[in-house]
């Protein structure tokens, strides 16, 4: 019954986030927006660990690599890297307060702009530009808020 009340918040949340990622902002903000998939999905593979893993991360990354319109796979990889390190060290980042969480989830943003940075290179494809290394910065401030509004979704709907 619990299931069937809270699954509409885990597809719902992916939308946003895959919608926050396609929204348009000025040229000089671009570079600053944080990756809202990888956040929302640290959320889910952290929390539910049942419902988020590997291969959830896959096809999340699949999907948004269909709809950025980047390399297909590029995103998918990404997405497994972070869900993988998450996995691996789940049961200590949920003993953390959500301030050190935060610090967790800053450095694995950074972990992500520089598999990001070598799938570019690979690729031939030109580098990041310098302001996107501030993106995990503005990811790790904005996870607390992202989490405790995230829990009190899920939790609200459980009771």
């Amino acid at each position: 019954m619990s299931r069937m009340r809270t699954g509409w918040i885990l597809p719902v949340s992916l939308l946003l986030a895959l919608l926050l990622g396609l929204m348009p902002l000025p040229e000089f903000l671009q570079p600053l927006r944080p990756f809202w998939l990888a956040l929302v999905m640290a959320y889910w593979v952290i929390e539910t660990p049942e419902h988020a893993g590997l291969g959830f991360a896959m096809i999340i990354g699949v999907l948004a690599d269909l709809m950025f319109g980047s390399v297909l796979g590029e995103h998918a990889l990404r997405l497994v890297i972070m869900a993988f390190i998450l996995q691996r060290f789940r049961l200590r980042l949920r003993f953390f307060p959500v301030s050190q969480q935060a610090l967790a989830i800053g450095g694995l943003l950074l972990n992500d702009l520089i598999v990001d940075s070598a799938i570019r290179w690979m690729l031939g494809m030109h580098g990041l530009p310098l302001a996107t290394w501030w993106s995990p910065l503005l990811g790790m401030l904005l996870w607390p808020l992202l989490y405790v509004l995230m829990d009190m979704l899920r939790q609200s709907r459980r009771g």
